[in-house]
């Protein structure tokens, strides 16, 4: 599989725990900020754009399959916009926030679609943003496993590698011990 599609499937599945996290979340806001959630927004307002409103299940089923095909979309680019080198527990979550920036501080309010991130309640807000890290930190976690499943030179493995080659080896570091280091 390349890259992209590993990242795709990865997305994919981040999108099941990033879901309950919000499903959970969002019954914790306060009464007045129940209403839906963005996902739902999103989907309801597109519609809306083409002529053809959708509402309760329609609306509900439509927004479930859009943000999971977000999920996938966004996950595809992660592998190709990775800093080489860098720790998955790093990348996954950063790209998580960056994602969420990028989509509610940018497009999303450009393209007139909703108000920007900051004109939400920051309730609201903690929520998306938490989804996002964890959304980010599992999809680092699926492409880490599946790089070490398969041997393959993924961002895990590429860490590790950078890390033998920068760790001294057995010798040098008798070498270094005896002139630099001090005696154990």
């Amino acid at each position: 599989m390349r890259d992209s599609a590993r990242g795709a499937l990865a997305g994919l599945i981040a999108t099941i725990p990033m879901t309950l996290v919000m499903t959970l979340l969002f019954r914790r806001l306060p009464a007045g900020q129940q209403y839906p959630l963005p996902p739902v927004l999103i989907t309801g307002a597109l519609a809306d754009r083409t002529g053809k409103p959708l509402a309760g299940s329609a609306l509900g089923a439509a927004a479930l399959v859009a943000h999971f095909g977000y999920g996938a979309a966004t996950g595809a680019l992660y592998p190709r916009l990775l800093p080489r080198g860098w720790p998955p527990v790093l990348t996954g979550p950063g790209y998580g926030v960056a994602v969420w920036s990028a989509s509610y501080l940018g497009w999303i309010p450009a393209l007139r679609i909703l108000t920007p991130a900051t004109r939400h309640p920051a309730r609201r807000n903690a929520l998306m943003l938490a989804a996002h890290l964890v959304w980010g930190a599992a999809l680092a976690g699926c492409l880490a496993l599946d790089a070490r499943r398969h041997g393959s030179e993924g961002p895990s493995a590429r860490f590790a590698t950078a890390a033998r080659a920068v760790a001294p080896r057995q010798s040098s570091r008798r070498a270094i011990g005896n002139r630099f280091l001090p005696n154990s």
